[in-house]
């Protein structure tokens, strides 16, 4: 199993970063890559953690695949690095 960044988004300074991130992450999930993760992770999970570049959030959208996976992910798309590990 290998830990996939599949998608990160900054947001401002906002007062409920759970539900500004909604729209965006929704949006995402409806496209190609966004279907492609329903059909293959189990189980995509998002975090929001501080931007102190920007004084505002960033969402982090990650998840667990089978090696076979991360390899067709890494391939199409080209990302591997997962921050949501630190």
């Amino acid at each position: 199993m290998t830990k996939i960044t599949f998608h990160t988004f900054g947001m401002g300074d906002v007062e409920d970063p759970e539900l500004y991130a909604a729209l965006p992450l929704g949006e995402f999930m409806d496209t190609e890559k966004g279907q492609w993760i329903r059909d293959n992770c189990r189980d995509p999970q998002y975090i929001i953690r501080p931007d102190p570049h920007t004084y505002g959030t960033r969402v982090i959208v990650y998840g667990e695949l089978e090696d076979k996976q991360a390899v067709e992910w890494i391939l199409r798309w080209g990302q591997f690095d997962c921050p949501a590990n630190n």
